[in-house]
């Protein structure tokens, strides 16, 4: 058996209005519905899609390159981000004295709680690996 949804129970799912998921279906984002109209079923694909363009646009990425995220295509993200005039943001985790880390969100595609929560694991990893109590200095 197929899982399908009609637009209102997959937007229920995504937490999406219907009109953002029309639209996303209008620019090529999201593969067009089995039906027409009200009758218009969508799948797990669509589903999938609509959670990765969520999950990319709360990244901050662009919806052209989510579009190219979805289609496969992986241009040269170093030189497009490091092009003259191009503001990046980035998050610096000092670990210890001479160990940094650091994290571009939009380009890794993880949210800002993505990003706390690696911080802290790299951490808890940090104090495992060099037998550290956890949080001292």
């Amino acid at each position: 058996m197929v899982t399908t949804y009609l637009i209102s129970e997959l937007c229920s799912l995504v937490d999406l209005p219907v009109r953002t998921v029309r639209y996303y279906v209008q620019q090529g984002l999201v593969d067009r519905p089995e039906g027409e109209t009200r009758a218009a079923r969508y799948g797990v694909k669509q589903l999938e899609q609509l959670q990765l363009i969520k999950k990319w646009t709360a990244a901050g990425l662009s919806l052209d390159r989510i579009r190219e995220l979805l289609n496969g295509d992986e241009p040269d993200v170093p030189a497009r981000s490091r092009r003259r005039g191009t503001l990046e943001v980035v998050s610096r985790l000092t670990i210890a004295d001479g160990v940094e880390l650091v994290i571009e969100p939009s380009r890794a595609g993880l949210t800002p709680e993505q990003v706390r929560e690696f911080s802290r694991q790299v951490m808890r990893l940090f104090d495992q690996v060099t037998g550290q109590a956890p949080g001292s200095d």
